[in-house]
């Protein structure tokens, strides 16, 4: 027994020894920090590398045209009166004599060179007010920059330099864009120069954002903060496809949603700065709606693209060509209508002067117009507001009190004397009524298309709507009429 455990310890021990020596020579022959913690290089892709290759050079190409821009602003404090009067002074001893009347305020943004000659582009917002712009350029080079035109409808402005030979970007073209594909966006956020972030295409046409009136936007996750307003936003081929603009946040920093004026836009209005240092829009003279499944059914229709003319403006083009109220507007000069967003930015970016062909669906039949445009009117706005009662009985329009529209009613709501119709007196809480946005001194005109001039026609109406059914109202809301159909339940 003896025997065979010192023959075991000896094997161990020997066993031991020439691990020791095998790992002692291994070492030695693989060199200083060649052992068990060696890095081995990863098997990268040649799709891999080309790719991060392909975005470097984007950034190289572009950056050098984005441009810092800082601006001025002097502010003043008003003083209140008598406040340089001695007397004055000895009512109010305590008054802040260390605060300036007057003092400087800066802000910065970016910006992009389209144009060799020293055109820059960015939004109205970063140089809105500005007594004073300076650009500085990628080579550290500054100018102070002139104003040439700005437009607040879509925060688009542009600028000029006094230079020569500077590299411009191309213009892409935005209504090609495609939802995934790469862009880059490039700007000074926070203040740090030439900042290059790269992302996709999150969406296209987003509006109704409440950034601007004209609103178009292309969305991105590539990150864009603030500083990066009138950067451009680039695809793979170097290419301004948007003017970064917004950004979506809850803490004033990215939250993985920006928003850029589409190229097209952008140039159009940056065409018309140069040319005319103002933009003129097109008009129709329609008031427009998005289409409901309610009000598709309401009207027979299956689809819920197009745009419903809720009404027409007098002596307007939209009048003139023959388009009439309750019409579906399908497409615009050969361009299909998705939504009421998309028809207003055609209808404003359309020359003045040009005749344009429109489809519109009547009664469940297509109709070709052409139409005349006319420049906007300026004072063409949108106004708003807000004796026997009877309360209606009907399930559907169950908490609806209404009155005649007297003439007298209709001054205090701002509407024509000629108006007709029944006035909202009270909605109930929680009825099919309210739940449709139904509001006080809302003047309803038609029910199911039916011409309502008063008490009598609003009863005869509803008399015929059973229980269940869903009702199609036209409103009056202070000069702003549209559609609104109630769900019967």
């Amino acid at each position: 027994m003896k025997k065979r455990l010192g023959i075991v310890a000896v094997c161990l021990l020997t066993g031991i020894l020439i691990g020791g020596v095998s790992f002692y020579l291994l070492d030695r022959k693989m060199g200083p920090g060649r052992g068990r913690d060696t890095f081995v290089a990863p098997n990268v892709p040649r799709q891999i590398i080309e790719t991060s290759k392909a975005f470097s050079e984007i950034a190289s190409a572009v950056s050098p045209s984005v441009v810092n821009i800082s601006t001025t602003k002097v502010m003043k404090r008003e003083a209140p009166q008598f406040s340089d009067d001695p007397f004055f002074d000895f009512f109010s001893p305590f008054r802040n004599f260390k605060m300036p009347k007057k003092w400087k305020e800066q802000s910065l943004g970016s910006g992009v060179i389209v144009s060799a000659d020293g055109y820059i582009i960015t939004n109205n917002h970063v140089i809105e007010q500005a007594d004073e712009i300076r650009v500085t350029l990628f080579d550290k080079r500054s100018f102070k920059a002139k104003m040439i035109g700005a437009d607040n409808k879509t925060d688009i402005a542009v600028v000029k330099i006094d230079a020569d030979n500077l590299r411009a970007v191309p213009w892409g073209d935005s209504d090609r864009l495609q939802v995934g594909e790469f862009v880059l966006a490039i700007g000074n956020p926070y203040g740090l120069s030439h900042t290059v972030t790269m992302g996709i295409i999150s969406a296209v046409g987003r509006a109704n954002v409440g950034i601007a009136d004209y609103e178009d936007f292309i969305q991105t996750d590539a990150a864009i903060n603030p500083g990066n307003s009138g950067g451009p936003l680039t695809n793979i081929n170097g290419e301004i496809i948007g003017i970064n603009t917004a950004i979506f946040s809850r803490s004033g920093g990215y939250q993985g949603i920006g928003f850029a004026v589409p190229s097209n836009m952008a140039k159009l209005v940056m065409s018309q700065l140069v040319e005319k240092g103002k933009v003129t829009r097109g008009w129709l003279g329609v008031t427009i709606q998005e289409m409901t499944p309610e009000l598709a059914q309401k009207f027979g229709i299956k689809s819920e693209k197009g745009a419903l003319v809720g009404d027409i403006a007098k002596g307007s083009p939209a009048e003139k060509s023959g388009i009439k109220r309750g019409d579906i507007i399908l497409e615009y000069n050969g361009k299909k209508i998705t939504d009421v967003g998309s028809l207003r930015n055609m209808v404003a970016q359309s020359r003045v002067g040009s005749e344009i062909q429109i489809i519109i669906l009547r009664g469940g039949k297509e109709y070709s117009v052409k139409v005349a445009i006319v420049e906007l009117p300026k004072d063409y706005a949108e106004s708003s507001q807000g004796s026997t009662q009877e309360e209606q009985p009907n399930e559907v329009l169950s908490g609806l009190t209404v009155i005649d529209l007297s003439r007298e009613i209709a001054r205090q709501l701002g509407l024509g004397k000629d108006e007709k119709g029944v006035v909202v007196m009270r909605v109930e809480p929680g009825s099919p009524v309210e739940e449709a946005g139904i509001r006080k001194g809302d003047v309803i005109q038609e029910i199911d298309k039916k011409k309502i001039e008063g008490q009598n026609d609003f009863n005869r109406a509803i008399s015929g709507i059973k229980p269940g059914d869903s009702v199609l109202l036209f409103i009056n809301r202070g000069g702003r009429k549209f559609y609104v159909t109630i769900k019967g339940y």
